[in-house]
């Protein structure tokens, strides 16, 4: 049954109770990146593992995601500016014990590629904190191969 969170704003990425923060350099430049986050939302099932349907809502000011295992989330988009952020909160979930989350995927040149930084931001339950701490190495995990992942699927993309 999905439940409907506390709205966030963009701020929340750095007031939250509880804040991952993952980083990892690609070779592909920010732009190509931030228009495989944004702008094409529908693709992010073939790179990142976890999500098993993602796909724009409300004229792409919202996403619908699917995650493997029955994760379920509506979520509006609050910033998306190419190429350096693109930010949305969950607006309604199934996940229990979470009560506000927001994500920001902060794009920074480096050399040639891009430096990715993804903030998972979120507030819930003592409980739901407990398990996301000691989740942490998981999730880290899955950004590390997601991103692995799309930098291959843009290096591989036609010019």
């Amino acid at each position: 049954m999905a439940r409907r969170l506390r709205p966030v704003g963009p701020e929340f990425v750095e007031t939250a109770a509880l804040r991952l923060v993952f980083a990892r350099e690609v070779a592909a430049p920010p732009e190509a990146v931030f228009s495989a986050l944004a702008e094409d939302v529908s693709g992010w099932s073939e790179w990142f593992s976890a999500v098993t349907l993602a796909r724009p809502t409300a004229d792409g000011a919202g996403r619908e995601v699917r995650l493997r295992g029955g994760g379920r989330f509506e979520e509006t988009v609050l910033v998306a500016r190419a190429p350096e952020v693109y930010a949305y909160r969950v607006d309604s979930t199934n996940a229990p014990g979470l009560r506000a989350l927001a994500e920001e995927w902060r794009l920074t040149p480096a050399g040639r590629g891009t430096r990715v930084q993804w903030t998972f931001a979120a507030d819930g339950t003592a409980l739901f904190r407990a398990t996301l701490t000691v989740g942490r190495s998981g999730l880290g995990r899955a950004f590390r191969d997601a991103v692995r992942a799309l930098d291959r699927r843009l290096a591989s993309a036609p010019a």
